[in-house]
């Protein structure tokens, strides 16, 4: 295996591993900023929190395929 095939085989391995990570920290910033604005604005009827989370884990899916969709064109 000569070593561009190898960088690119690492950097692949790399871009796998990192998605989640950010899938993590997407949701997570989703999910602090809805706890705040429920704490910070309270609303009986809208709870910011539950919207914020559905809004970060489609945020974070969209991501993933994004991602992978790239990770496959570069094959």
């Amino acid at each position: 295996m000569n070593n561009k095939s190898k960088n690119k085989q690492t950097s692949k391995w790399f871009a796998l591993i990192n998605i989640p990570i950010q899938m993590g920290a997407i949701i997570f910033l989703f999910s602090f900023l809805g706890n705040w604005l429920d704490e910070n604005h309270p609303s009986p009827k809208v709870y910011y929190n539950k919207i914020l989370v559905l809004v970060g884990v489609a945020l974070a899916l969209y991501n993933v395929i994004r991602q992978v969709n790239e990770i496959n064109k570069s094959q």
